[in-house]
């Protein structure tokens, strides 16, 4: 099992969103997961509209480029998974008709409403979307996991793998800090998300993110100090 991190560009979050007195530039980050002759696409960049170009100045590089890079095209992508669908996570998405699109059910139910997501995004020709119904293997040791709180329908993708568990969890959390976080929670007896039991249990190595380059692994799990 192969795992590749994309470059989708990046986009500016402002002030009034980042609880400091700051804006922040933040990466958009998608993932290659290549498995017994398959690859599924994890997110797929920056979608563009006046209003989210005005306020998010974003910056996108285009899937086609990102996966040209990567010796990939359209064509080669079997499976397109959302952690969710807002703009800057789906943007590629109409690039991949007649593509399964796994999305959890509450999300789909949330951007067929207003306000949630560009609806050029869901609803466009050929778009071949698969609600599924909490956590679900797709296909062996590939599994998408509810992981709900920056949307009702967030899912997360664990890659179980003979080196380690690789966790690609989205914007579960924004950064790595705030996972590492959590899980001191966790052990602390002190407020966690509710999901994080489901997630631990299957005992990841790495944890990355789509905002955040930075990679969570276990406390325990550097290797020798000689070795860095």
């Amino acid at each position: 099992m192969r795992i590749r991190r994309l470059d989708l560009g990046y986009f500016v979050r402002p002030a009034a969103e980042t609880g400091g007195p700051q804006p922040r530039a933040e990466a958009v980050l998608g993932y290659l997961v290549e498995h017994d002759g398959r690859v599924l696409l994890f997110d797929t960049g920056i979608g563009r509209h006046p209003w989210t170009d005005d306020h998010y100045q974003p910056r996108p590089r285009p899937i086609e480029q990102a996966l040209a890079d990567a010796g990939l095209t359209t064509a080669d992508i079997d499976v397109v998974a959302n952690c969710h669908l807002h703009f800057d996570h789906s943007g590629g998405n109409p690039h991949f008709p007649r593509v399964p699109i796994m999305a959890q059910a509450a999300e789909l139910d949330l951007a067929a409403g207003p306000g949630h997501t560009l609806p050029d995004l869901v609803d466009f020709t050929g778009a071949d979307y698969r609600r599924l119904d909490g956590d679900t293997e797709i296909w062996s040791d590939v599994w998408l996991i509810a992981t709900p709180g920056h949307t009702a329908g967030h899912q997360s993708l664990v890659l179980r793998r003979p080196d380690g568990t690789v966790v690609l969890a989205g914007q579960a959390h924004d950064f790595a800090s705030d996972y590492s976080t959590s899980v001191l929670n966790r052990t602390a007896g002190l407020e966690h998300p509710a999901w994080l039991d489901r997630i631990l249990a299957f005992d990841p190595r790495r944890v990355l993110f789509a905002h955040d380059a930075a990679v969570w692994e276990p406390a325990n799990d550097l290797p020798p100090r000689d070795h860095w």
